[in-house]
């Protein structure tokens, strides 16, 4: 099993609302993560900075930054897009954050 971590930014003064939708999150969503191999996903923010920090765990190849191509996910960036920065096609804009050092 793989971790992973990014980072993605979150617009300024949404924070109650973030974590509303997220509390919300859709079944399918669920669903399509749990479904792709992805596990003990966690998303936290630093309010200093507005920028959330997302680790998961990948049993293969697809991380969730990765689902695009599913219309679900469409939908639900679509859904967070006027919260987050995001790219041309509504994904979260999402940085890649190497592992330095792991305690198991």
């Amino acid at each position: 099993m793989k971790r992973v971590a990014f980072k993605m930014k979150l617009k300024p003064g949404f924070k109650q609302e973030y974590i509303r939708r997220h509390n919300a999150i859709w079944p399918a969503i669920e669903i399509l993560i749990k479904s792709s191999g992805i596990s003990d996903y966690s998303i936290f923010l630093d309010e200093e900075t507005n920028t959330l920090f997302g680790v998961q765990k990948m049993n293969g190849d697809v991380s969730s930054q990765a689902l695009g191509t599913e219309e679900i996910q469409r939908k639900w960036w679509d859904y967070m897009s006027d919260i987050m920065e995001v790219n041309p096609d509504n994904s979260p804009i999402s940085v890649p954050i190497e592992e330095v050092f792991h305690l198991n």
